[in-house]
This record gives C-alpha cells, structure tokens and sequence, in this order.
C-alpha cells in the first residue's frame, strides 16, 4: 500500500518564552514603556491653537481634511509632506536594519511590543515557561478553565483599550470618550474598535510568533539591506562548539567549547528558534538569547559574548583571534552612512519647506460661459470664480486687486457696478476656503486675449500674499 503523500502543513508548535533579566531585556522594558505610552496618551496631549481650530495635539481631522501635527497644520493640497514623512519611515527602517539588522521587529514593532506585553500577563496569570507547558498539556478542569478565561479577559481588556485608543486620533478624543460610552458616536467607531480589538487580540495572543515568520512580508525584504559590516545577533560557533554538558567540559576541557547545550538561549525566545543554527527568518533580533547566555557563562565562569551583536567582518576577524570589537564603532560604514544621509536631507527639505511656506493663497477659474459680456458702456466683463485660502486658525482681511489690466475695476456679485473699484476686500474666515465671484471691466481696446494677474494682499499685522495668473478675453 502507499505511503501517504507528505503534508503541506506543519502544525503550530506552542511558543512558551521564559522569563530572562539582563540590559536587552531592561532595554525591552523600557522601549516597551515608552511606546505604549506614546500611543495611549498621545490624542490627550492638548496644544493651545486659538479659538478657531481644534487643540488636540495630533489629530487626523477627516471630516474637515485636515491633519494637526502639534504647531504644524497640513491641508489636503500639501499631502506632499506626509508622502515625505513615509520616505522618512521607509529610509528610517533601511537605516536600522543596515546597522543594526532587525532591530525594529525586536523592539519596536507593534506586533512586538503587544505580543512581549500579553506574555508578561500570560506569565502573571499562568506562570513561567515550565508552569505553561505543564498547563497546556493538562486537561481542561475547572481550574484550568479559570486561568484560561482570567488571562483571555486581561488580553481583551487590553485589545479593547488598543482599538479604542486607535479612533481617539480622527477626533477630539473627550468629546469621542463621551459620546462613544453614551451610544452617539458614529458607527464607524463602534466598527474600528471591535475590528482593531480582535485582531490585536488574536494576533498578539494567539498567532504571536506565525505574524512575524509567515505573514510579515519585512523579514523577506530586509535580507536584501543585510551585509557583512550589519550588527546581528550571532551564535560564535568557533567558540561554543562543540557543544557538551558541564561536567563533561569539566572532564575533558580540550573536547568541548564553551557552550554547555543548557537551551536557555532556544527557551527565551519569542519566536522559538535556535540561535546556534545560525540566521534565520524567524530571529527578531530581540537579543533576550544575549541575555540569557550571559546569565549563563557568568554562572560557569566563562567570558560573556558566546552570543552578541557582531558583524560578519568582526566574527571572521574575532575567529582568527582578534580582541572583540565593541558594537557601537560597527554601527557606522558606507551604506548606514548613505542612508542617513538621504533621511537627513529629505528631513532638512521638509523642515524648509514647512518654514517657507505661504499661509495664504488664491486661485481663480474664469467663467467659459459666456466667455465675455459687453456692458452697456462699450467695456468688456469678465466673470471669474475667485477662492481664497486662509490656512490660520483666525480670521484675516485680504485685498484681491489686477496686475497687467489696464482700466480695469472689480466688482462681487454682492456689490452693484457702481461700487466697482480697482480692487475688493474680503475677510476669510479662519481655516477655511472663501469662494469671491467677482467681475472685472476693462476698455474694449485691447487684444482679444491679454493675460494679467489677480494679486492677493493680507491686511493685517502679518501680511503675506499671493498671485495668480488669469486671462481676460475680448471679442
């Protein structure tokens, strides 16, 4: 008979990290603190911005297409800066995992930093590593059912936090608080949150380890940033191999090298793999292995280091017998240099950019029909759609006047012809857009189509202005 074909599919197995101190875990800890902190308290941080715009410190204002950036305001025409900040971002990764590999899925990473957080509750409520294993392959009794609903509650309660958090960045986030706990906000809260607690749930209870190994396309892509002057973790195999129990080092000390085969590099780490098969897909650089190994040779009295942040170049170098090479002077060479260099210069541009920037501008659109009127005193009429845009948070007065137009007068479909004059005057309201219809009258003498200017002029303390170029049509 056949043998059966072999499968596809691997089942999962369980991931039970063990607790570990040491700086990378500390290091963990406190990027761990700073991020969630940033997250959660952000859309609270309040920045003073006058009467006229919202003071939310950063807020994604859908509705009325805007983002709020602390000081910095961007409109729906300027979503070149945001474009901008995403480079940043891209670069900013390159240059991280340039120097320091995958540092960002170690420390950073949302998937990171809430699945490190939900297995500090899993350790709280189940205990440690050989507390869990024992649990899971128990059967299912009152206890354990109890343990099981304790823990899945504290992770919801902490999914359910995440996903509300997440809607409190699209509007004012007491006003949202209140009206989401009283049953009058807008579905699309309601449906953000449930969506967001149960992936966040799930992805950081349960699939874990599987996000970071099958589903996160960034372990395939930073191979291509990764060389040899990249600080990764790395197992010295010329150093720990090969691999025997202490007592058998002991006996025989020119057979073994210093590794004593204690697994506790394999039992701390988030994902599970072995360090000692050398890079993977699966390491994170989370560096916990570092940690654990240290705690180790220092108990057996060996030097540290057996695993470490080390380049390719200082491993070859370290195995020919060369002093260790301390990770922060590998962190600069040509490509980590190149790449901050262009995330300097792109950063410097959009500093520029936002400092340069006007605050107020116009445009204008001439009517096409009809194309001209001629009046009843021989001149010729225009009609143009005229909008003013007035990007601060109060209200200013402007002047719109013709440059290039002999003759001409100016008029809104609010004022009579008697009342034209060479310019008018308007006041825009704060963060907004006023639409002028005006009139321009010029002599019927003149080429058929002469271009000219509309200029804009602020009549207030800080001044400022704008043109734009238009095109008068006569018969």
């Amino acid at each position: 008979m056949p043998a059966d074909p072999p499968s596809l599919y691997e089942k999962r197995k369980g991931v039970y990290p063990k607790a570990v101190d040491g700086f990378y875990r500390r290091l963990k800890w406190a990027i761990m603190a700073v991020t969630l902190a940033i997250y959660w308290g952000t859309p609270w941080f309040r920045w003073d911005r006058g009467p006229y715009a919202p003071d939310q410190a950063v807020l994604v204002d859908l509705a009325h297409r805007r983002f709020y950036m602390f000081a910095i305001e961007i409109w729906p025409h300027e979503f070149y800066y945001v474009a901008g900040l995403l480079i940043m971002a891209g670069i900013g990764l390159f240059l991280v995992t340039s120097a320091v590999g995958r540092a960002w899925c170690g420390y950073a990473c949302p998937q990171t930093v809430w699945t490190d957080l939900f297995q500090h509750v899993e350790r709280f409520v189940d205990g440690d590593r050989n507390a869990q294993v024992r649990l899971a392959k128990a059967p299912w009794t009152l206890a354990k059912l109890g343990r099981r609903a304790a823990k899945w509650s504290l992770w919801l309660a902490i999914a359910f936090l995440t996903g509300g958090a997440w809607i409190f960045y699209f509007a004012d986030a007491p006003t949202l608080q209140r009206d989401f706990w009283s049953g009058t906000a807008a579905p699309v809260a309601y449906a953000t949150t449930a969506l967001l607690t149960a992936t966040t749930f799930l992805l950081g209870g349960f699939m874990r380890e599987q996000v970071c190994i099958y589903m996160c396309p960034w372990p395939r892509i930073q191979t291509a940033m990764l060389d040899e002057k990249s600080l990764v973790v790395t197992y010295k195999a010329w150093r720990g191999e090969q691999r025997g129990s202490l007592k058998k080092a002991q006996a025989h000390p020119a057979e073994f090298g210093d590794c004593i085969d204690c697994n506790q590099c394999v039992a701390v780490c988030p994902t599970g793999i072995d360090i000692r098969e050398g890079p993977q897909i699966g390491c994170i650089t989370c560096a916990l292995c570092i940690d654990a190994c240290d705690a180790v040779m220092a108990q057996v009295g060996r030097p540290r280091g057996l695993i470490d942040y080390c380049t390719q170049e200082d491993a070859d170098a370290e195995q020919k017998g060369a002093p260790p090479r301390p990770a922060l002077s590998a962190l600069l060479h040509p490509r980590t240099i190149a790449y901050l260099t262009v995330w300097s210069a792109i950063g410097a541009a959009m500093l520029f950019a936002l400092g340069a920037r006007t605050r107020i501008d116009i445009a204008a659109q001439q009517d096409r029909n009809p194309i001209f009127v001629r009046l009843s005193d021989g001149a010729i009429r225009n009609a143009y759609m005229v909008k003013v845009r007035n990007m601060e948070a109060r209200p200013r007065p402007v002047t719109v006047a013709v440059d290039g137009l002999a003759g001409a007068s100016l008029w809104t479909d609010a004022m009579a012809r008697e009342q034209a004059g060479p310019s008018v005057t308007a006041t825009v309201p704060a963060d907004s857009v006023a639409k002028l219809r005006i009139f321009i009258a010029a002599p019927a003498a003149g080429p058929s189509r002469q271009d000219f200017a509309f200029t804009l002029t602020a009549n207030d303390r800080e001044g400022g202005g704008d043109h734009e170029p238009a095109r008068f049509e006569r018969p």
